[in-house]
């Protein structure tokens, strides 16, 4: 089976570099051969809306609410808790008998593993989240590790300690002692045995290197194939490490504006068109590093909920259309149970969907003041092409010509938002666009004349 899924990366990911060099990048750096995310996860994330509050009744709403809106029969599969499952006291995490977090049972009175269940019950995927190092609670206690003669403070350094955004006390994990190893596995073992398909480490950074590099050999050694995700804000100069290590890495600080009523700026508006149009020159930086096994995160979709997500319609298609553009993985962090029909019909084109799931990150081929558009060509030697006004006042007319997407002559054109077909446009391509709004077409050049 792992032979398999090998071969289907491989091919994929050769697919995937022929195309780029007509787009003028290279081809992606070597990406996991876990044989996972061969295309960019789809799903939901509790951070964005429930945030320092999950419960396993809110974790199952969302889980039936994806299933009933239809969402998963357009893709969307992951239902992913993110922080605060965890118990803590007043040293950081509670840890159990092998010094890993314990699962707050206030929250989670079934556990992780029945959640798990459920959530499988549906045809979907669990998600689950963890920070690098080793709980401050599991070196007092000095906690045995599983299956080995060693303990916590073998391997612990508490000469400093890991970046942690709940509980915080996290030491980090010396690497090159024994034991270190044994205790991400053993950690890795107990998230596969409760079930868990995709599984996100917070707070990484180039210093926690070794620390993806455990996590990646413990889940290939779980027994269960388990989606690797980095967060966040990853440096780009360690691209080719996250690529080869993981399944997709967050490119920026989080998309959410923390601008809302709540505690700790929870509530709506959960974003603001400046996290969202931030996302714009990342992207285009981190296009080269995008492939099969290996994807660009640019952190949630807030679409789902309307205006009050804090963006405008215009502005949510938007979103969408760089996120489908740049191939990033498409993770709602919207509220499922209460989804606006204006978000509902962006969320089930399919269109726009197989834009993110054809597998090619696009190139940002004009960008200039507020006008931009992005280019790729995909498998079936088709173009797509988005054209975007980032403003925030005015119309704007944005253009390009078909050279500069990659070909001469004709092109017949398909608006990807609509549907509709356009016919056979000369040369270029212009459209005039309120502020944020965005127009994505498909184009099939007429003439097999395409630049080298």
């Amino acid at each position: 089976m792992n032979r398999i899924r090998s071969l289907v990366l491989t091919v994929a990911a050769l697919m995937i570099a022929s195309a780029l060099p007509l787009l003028g990048g290279a081809p992606p750096a070597a990406a996991s051969d876990n044989g996972l995310s061969v295309r960019p996860a789809m799903g939901w994330s509790s951070w964005s809306f429930v945030r320092r509050t999950p419960t396993e009744a809110k974790m199952r709403a969302q889980a039936d609410a994806m299933v009933s809106s239809g969402l998963k029969n357009h893709g969307f599969v992951y239902v992913n808790l993110d922080d605060f499952w965890q118990k803590c006291d007043a040293n950081g995490f509670v840890v159990d008998s092998y010094g890993r977090w314990t699962v707050d049972a206030a929250k989670f009175p079934s556990g992780m593993k029945a959640l798990a269940d459920y959530i499988h019950s549906k045809g979907l995927k669990f998600g689950f989240y963890v920070t690098p190092g080793i709980a401050k609670n599991a070196v007092t206690a000095n906690t045995p590790i599983e299956g080995t003669p060693y303990h916590a403070q073998d391997i612990a350094d508490t000469s400093k300690t890991e970046k942690n955004y709940n509980c915080k006390n996290m030491y980090y994990i010396d690497y090159g002692k024994p034991g270190a190893q044994e205790f991400v596995n053993s950690w890795a073992r107990q998230f596969a045995s409760w079930g868990v398909d995709y599984l996100k480490i917070d707070g990484v950074g180039s210093q926690d290197i070794p620390d993806v590099q455990a996590w990646d050999k413990a889940l290939r050694a779980s027994g269960r194939p388990i989606n690797f995700a980095l967060s966040n804000n990853l440096p780009i100069a360690d691209a080719a490490t996250w690529r080869q290590l993981s399944n997709s890495w967050r490119t920026q600080g989080d998309v959410e504006c923390y601008c809302g009523p709540g505690e700790n700026g929870s509530g709506y508006p959960l974003t603001d068109w400046s996290h969202v149009s931030a996302r714009f020159n990342s992207a285009a930086s981190w296009q080269p590093y995008a492939g099969p096994g290996g994807w660009n995160d640019l952190d949630s979709l807030e679409i789902g909920n309307g205006d009050q997500v804090g963006l405008t319609a215009d502005q949510r298609r938007s979103h969408f259309t760089l996120w489908a553009m740049a191939a990033a993985p498409l993770l709602l962090g919207t509220d499922l149970t209460k989804l606006d029909p204006v978000d509902k019909a962006m969320l089930t084109n399919d269109r726009l969907i197989g834009v993110d799931q054809d597998g090619v990150a696009a190139k940002r081929i004009v960008n200039s003041g507020v006008q931009q558009v992005w280019s790729k060509r995909e498998s079936s030697g088709a173009y797509v092409v988005a054209l975007f006004n980032t403003g925030t006042s005015g119309n704007s007319t944005v253009g390009v010509n078909w050279s500069q997407v990659g070909f001469t002559g004709s092109g017949d054109v398909t608006d990807l938002w609509s549907g509709s077909h356009k016919g056979e446009i000369a040369d270029s391509y212009s459209a005039t666009l309120r502020p944020g709004e965005t127009r994505l077409i498909r184009v099939k050049p007429v003439a097999e004349r395409t630049n080298p």
